[in-house]
């Protein structure tokens, strides 16, 4: 129990020997110093990465059509195929727990360049044919006029929705672009809405040369008819896209007599599989920031209980004149316990306070210079200073233990004999 006279013998303890004590203490302040600020720089790269997902990465995947692996029901091997549209509304009757099931189509990319036109200006953009809750599953922001509306695909509206960089390309600099006309393929589209990519999981450059139409216009105006060339679905909340994605896989197969085992023949990236492995790495790095900062923090423990068996070594006679004087061993065991403990804690909370300075500082610099690749809002959750202060009070009466031992196993006679 703390009293004031042990709170003053505690002090004058520290107080004797201020260097010993400083350099004692340093040790325990550097290691939490290095434990919080290696989980802060973990959280950081963790942010920057996940952030670079958006909310499209969590339950979500692309899925398109490749060559067939196997013959099946008399259909050669290697036999290519074509999703259509009404493959979407199969999916979306089949499997319930899907939120969207958007189908895409493309011109550029893998398909080549095309140009797209605006009086004298010519360009090589990606043109996507796409549906209105595309801008759900791939976050973006609308800088001037509007996405694609449900009433552009029902009437097969001509507008389209432009990237930043098409912008550049097309038009000079203050120049009014919501109402003007580009032509695509010799189809000319009115300009309704410029847009931003917010988070990017892929080629960003790219993403910004990209023009969006209404799908059932581009099916119509590049003579497409139903044929869909990939699909983005997102599975709905609490829900992952890799736990219903093999429905998705065998609704497929049979409905373009594939065979059940032809694994090749449907292609697709799971972006939520992708972001559960970016997960896994950091949690094993936090776990190796824990691991790396421990063993700093040991050493310092160590340090700790070294010097506090040179304190009871040097008031052995103290000690033995108050076992004459009828204190019990708990009673020299507990002062020098918390000693220990209140050198480790003081230490612990300076390193602590010292690696939240550093964050802070961290953090301004990040705001003033703007967004860091793959880095973002260095951090740490009040259930790691929790952990701290766990590990620190822990710390501190091991670090103690073996020394309050040696003090109550001397006998009083023998304490008072020593010089």
């Amino acid at each position: 129990m703390f009293n004031k006279d042990r709170w003053t013998e505690i002090l004058e303890a520290l107080n004797a020997n201020k260097v010993r004590t400083f350099l004692t203490a340093f040790g325990v302040f550097w290691g939490i110093t290095i434990l919080v600020l290696l989980l802060a720089l973990t959280n950081g790269l963790r942010n920057g990465v996940t952030a670079d997902f958006g909310d499209f990465a969590t339950n979500s995947m692309f899925m398109w059509t490749r060559g067939t692996s196997k013959p099946y029901k008399g259909l050669p091997k290697s036999r290519r195929f074509n999703y259509k549209f009404d493959d979407v509304a199969a999916i979306k009757a089949e499997i319930p727990e899907l939120k969207y099931v958007s189908p895409r189509n493309q011109l550029g990319g893998y398909n080549g360049a095309n140009n797209v036109i605006r009086g004298t200006k010519t360009g090589a953009f990606q043109i996507y044919g796409d549906y209105p809750e595309f801008i759900k599953q791939k976050p973006m922001d609308i800088l001037q006029g509007r996405f694609i509306s449900y009433s552009d695909i029902d009437a097969r509206r001509k507008i389209c929705v432009i990237g930043p960089d098409v912008v550049k390309g097309l038009y000079n600099k203050r120049e009014d672009v919501i109402g003007s006309y580009i032509k695509i393929n010799g189809v000319n589209f009115m300009v309704v809405g410029t847009f931003k990519i917010t988070n990017s999981q892929g080629d960003s450059e790219e993403e910004a040369n990209t023009i969006f139409i209404p799908f059932s216009t581009f099916n119509q105006a590049f003579n497409y008819g139903d044929r869909v060339g990939w699909m983005a679905i997102t599975a709905s909340d609490q829900i992952s896209i890799t736990d219903v994605k093999e429905r998705i896989f065998a609704l497929m197969r049979n409905r373009h007599t594939i065979h059940p085992e032809d694994v090749r023949a449907i292609g697709h990236f799971d972006l939520s599989k992708e972001f559960g492995k970016v997960n896994g790495l950091f949690d094993i790095l936090s776990v190796v920031g824990y691991f790396v900062g421990a063993l700093v923090l040991m050493s310092g423990i160590i340090g700790i209980s070294n010097i506090m068996l040179i304190v009871v070594k040097e008031r052995t006679k103290e000690i033995g004149v108050r076992r004459a004087l009828g204190a019990t061993p708990w009673t020299i065991k507990g002062q020098i316990l918390q000693e220990s403990l209140i050198l480790t804690i003081l230490s612990g909370m300076v390193g602590i306070s010292f690696a939240a300075l550093v964050i802070w500082i961290m953090n301004t610099i990040l705001d003033s210079v703007g967004p860091v690749e793959n880095f973002a809002n260095p951090s740490v959750s009040m259930q790691v200073v929790f952990t701290a202060l766990i590990i620190l009070v822990v710390s501190g009466l091991l670090a103690g233990l073996i020394p309050a031992n040696s003090a109550t196993k001397m006998k009083p006679v023998d304490a008072l004999r020593i010089e």
